[in-house]
């Protein structure tokens, strides 16, 4: 009972802390009591909410008159989704290129915690053999998009993989670091990253980093389908280099890694283009 109340008071909390937020992006500087008025809670109630939104940046008070409004933390937040449309409008014709030459879902993905995460889709022309992955959490170790983001940021194989179990999805992913830690090398190599059937069994894919103009990896294209229409000899050459040529760079955009943003300053974004590795060896 007082586990079900904890979990419904911490809820309450939160949307009581987004409320303020949404309250003063209508209305501006406003003092505690037009905040509690304005949300219908005890004044005390509204500047425990005010205090803690200060601490953490998201609010801003102002010294003399003691009002509150949004805070520079919100932008640092906001920045992170930003980047990743920024790479969706500007990869969002490259995708659709590469979808009419290969007919197959096309993606773009990105970093998200201890997984990948889609965050533009082109389905394939044969829909019934289609999946949205829009917006889904998918693994590192055995996604085409994951291993190419694991190959080129070292820090993600330290706190994802080197510290737990690689979890089985069918009988061909691989779940041997060290096996992982070979692949990886060859995509770091080839410029490319594949799975034959290691997510679900019938589907391959393959996949490329989107870098920025500092050499960050900021995000994947890949190219999915079923087994049958995209089989594993047709792997190196949807990712080779003649492929990447054919779909041309990715325009450009101001565009940096989520993880900076904020901490270089403004005037800091890059602009991402696709990088064509060497030949398939």
């Amino acid at each position: 009972m007082c586990a079900a109340n904890d979990r419904r008071a911490v809820v309450q909390s939160v949307d009581r802390a987004v409320s303020v937020l949404e309250f003063l992006s209508r209305e501006g500087w406003s003092g505690v009591t037009e905040v509690a008025n304005g949300l219908k809670v005890h004044k005390s109630t509204a500047h425990r909410l005010l205090v803690t939104l200060k601490e953490r940046g998201l609010v801003e008070q102002d010294v003399e008159t003691e009002r509150y409004r949004l805070g520079l933390g919100l932008v640092f937040l906001a920045s992170a989704v930003r980047a990743e449309l920024d790479v969706v409008r500007s990869a969002g014709p490259v995708c659709q290129r590469l979808h009419e030459q290969t007919q197959e879902t096309v993606t773009i993905s990105v970093l998200a915690g201890d997984g990948v995460i889609v965050v533009y889709q082109t389905n394939s022309s044969a829909s019934v053999f289609s999946t949205d992955w829009k917006g889904r959490r998918l693994p590192l170790h055995c996604t085409s998009d994951g291993k190419v983001l694991l190959a080129h940021h070292p820090d993600r194989w330290q706190r994802c993989i080197a510290t737990r179990p690689l979890e089985r999805f069918t009988a061909h992913t691989i779940v041997d670091p060290a096996r992982l830690q070979e692949q990886l090398q060859t995509i770091r190599a080839d410029g490319y990253g594949y799975t034959v059937e290691e997510l679900e069994v019938g589907l391959n894919a393959v996949a490329a980093p989107i870098y920025s103009a500092d050499g960050t990896v900021v995000a994947t294209i890949g190219v999915s389908g079923p087994t049958f229409r995209l089989p594993a000899m047709s792997i190196p050459e949807v990712g080779g280099p003649d492929a990447k040529h054919r779909c041309g760079d990715i325009a450009p955009s101001r565009v940096q890694d989520p993880r900076k943003q904020g901490a270089a300053g403004p005037g800091a974004y890059s602009d991402p283009i696709m990088r064509e590795g060497p030949p398939h060896r």
